[in-house]
């Protein structure tokens, strides 16, 4: 997305003032002034303006915004769920027009979101410059660097001069997405290296680029996981990274506001699957029933675990009726093992996904939060077990038997809420997924049975 506006942010109050005055101007219908208002507003504040509307609103309010130079910027602004349903009204010619104005990368975006036929009717109407640009970035992975780049970048000769530089970037600069780094090339076009425009100032005009330039530059890979790319972003505090093809041929950038989009879209699944509400981001978006659909399987998890821990404590039945204070404990067994497991598996999840955890040492995390499991469970183990004692005076022995259940239990489970998602993540799977559901079900099962079979031993049920 091309950072052009000058424009901030609306955000609290000023957003409201904007949204009742959008709204009182569509009652009227004074769509001169209201376009007016658009075009004077930043897009990303028009776009939260129309997660506020009701659909009678959207639809008109939309009409007047299709007549503006926003248009472009302001669909890459929306709700995904949001886009599809306002374009998919639109004429696929009106369609293309909008598409050849924005940033490249922004159109591949749209291009692949709203559907392979709707997408081919409105490739029919680009021009071929403008349709060869879009297709070398829709043969990327939309998730790789080659997806998230865009082609408008400034780059310059190695062998040109300071004075000849900067003439070019007066006369192209209005064209390019980013001209904070100035990436120079060889003849072939590789990556040689990089400066910044005030370097660039800083130096005599008759000065070679190759002299002066930086030739450590930091690059991605067209097929770099996006991830990876926010991760050298993020590290390195730059503004924006070039991407080069297999033969180091810089090819594109990845500027900043894509990359903060990367980290919340990423961040959002994470959250999501830990939680166990599936990985949409846009599930509030979503119907009744569709939303209802995306959770149902993580659900069946709980409702599996649920079921099988009935039976376990069936099977106990026995030792139930001979000390029904036993039944007491098992909301406290089953809570405090879930809860720190879930505590476990979201440090080390996050800890991934910002590259705080070290995966070659797999063992001394999870020893850590093993230990650390250890000390909470002791600590929690001998107030629940003096608790017991002095609640319940028979048999003797029931306040040894919570406490020991709660320190093994919260030990164990510190240490599985920390193994499972090390082991996904070392066999290429999402860890996120080892969160919610998955491992908090699996505690409360090991935890009902570790406890009773605690009781039958120390017992002697």
């Amino acid at each position: 997305m091309r950072n052009d506006h000058t424009k901030r942010e609306m955000i609290g109050h000023e957003g409201m003032v904007l949204l009742d005055m959008i709204r009182r101007l569509n009652r009227k219908g004074a769509s001169g002034p209201l376009g007016k208002v658009i075009e004077k507003t930043h897009p990303a504040d028009t776009a939260w303006v129309f997660r506020h509307l009701n659909e009678e609103e959207r639809e008109t309010i939309f009409n007047v915004v299709v007549t503006t130079t926003k248009i472009g910027d302001f669909l890459s602004e929306l709700d995904d769920a949001v886009m599809i349903q306002l374009v998919g009204r639109m004429e696929p010619r009106q369609l293309a027009d909008i598409v050849v104005e924005m940033p490249s990368d922004d159109a591949v975006d749209l291009l692949e979101t709203i559907g392979e036929e709707l997408a081919a009717q409105i490739r029919q109407f680009m021009q071929k410059q403008d349709l060869e640009e879009v297709d070398g970035l829709l043969k990327y992975h939309p998730e790789s660097a080659g997806g998230l780049m865009s082609t408008d970048f400034m780059s310059l000769d190695q062998q040109l001069s300071v004075g000849e530089a900067i003439a070019i970037i007066q006369e192209k600069s209005s064209e390019m997405e980013m001209v904070f780094y100035l990436y120079i090339t060889t003849e072939d076009d590789k990556l040689a290296g990089v400066i910044s425009l005030r370097q660039l100032l800083m130096n005599r005009p008759e000065r070679k680029l190759k002299d002066i330039m930086n030739p450590h530059v930091i690059s991605v890979n067209t097929d770099t996981d996006q991830g990876d790319v926010a991760h050298a972003v993020s590290q390195y505090n730059i503004l924006a990274v070039p991407v080069v093809d297999s033969s180091y041929r810089l090819v594109g950038i990845v500027t900043v506001d894509d990359i903060i989009d990367v980290i919340r879209e990423e961040a959002t699944e994470d959250f999501l699957q830990m939680a166990g509400a599936g990985k949409d981001r846009e599930i509030l978006l979503k119907s009744t029933l569709d939303n209802a659909m995306l959770r149902a399987p993580w659900l069946f998890a709980s409702w599996v675990g649920g079921v099988l821990a009935m039976f376990i404590i069936t099977a106990f039945e026995y030792e139930l009726a001979k000390v029904l204070a036993l039944a007491a404990f098992i909301p406290v067994i089953m809570g405090m093992g879930g809860n720190i497991a879930t505590q476990s598996s979201t440090i080390i999840v996050r800890g991934i996904a910002t590259g705080r955890v070290n995966m070659n040492e797999l063992l001394r995390v999870i020893f850590k939060e093993m230990r650390v499991g250890i000390l909470l469970g002791f600590v929690y183990g001998v107030f629940l077990g003096i608790l017991c004692t002095l609640i319940y005076q028979e048999p003797p022995l029931l306040g040894l038997v919570v406490g020991l259940s709660i320190f093994v239990i919260m030990a164990m489970a510190a240490t599985i809420g920390t193994f499972v998602p090390l082991v996904l993540k070392r066999f290429g799977f999402d860890a996120a997924i080892a969160t919610g559901p998955f491992v908090t079900t699996s505690i409360d099962i090991l935890g009902v049975m570790l406890y009773f079979y605690t009781a039958r031993f120390i017992l002697g049920l």
